[in-house]
């Protein structure tokens, strides 16, 4: 059996949302795809500024404006 430990994260409300709206099943894919996700950005090869670049195109290109983020900042 795997073991797992818990933390908190910040996320936004809308993502907030999203994970308590979604199944047991569709939370549990979640937490292991965000478990990968971690362990790719602290292992990477790159250098961290570049791993930022990459996930903030991959935001953009997702609809994530300048002013959103400016949003979620100050809170």
């Amino acid at each position: 059996m795997l073991t797992t430990e818990t933390i908190t994260i910040q996320v936004t409300p809308e993502a907030a949302k999203a994970f308590r709206a979604a199944s047991e099943t569709e939370r549990k894919k979640m937490e292991a795809l965000l478990n990968l996700r971690l362990l790719e950005v602290t292992r990477a090869r790159k250098p961290l500024e570049e791993v930022m670049r990459e996930i903030s195109r991959s935001a953009q290109d997702r609809g994530l404006t300048q002013e959103i983020l400016d949003d979620i900042l100050e809170d």
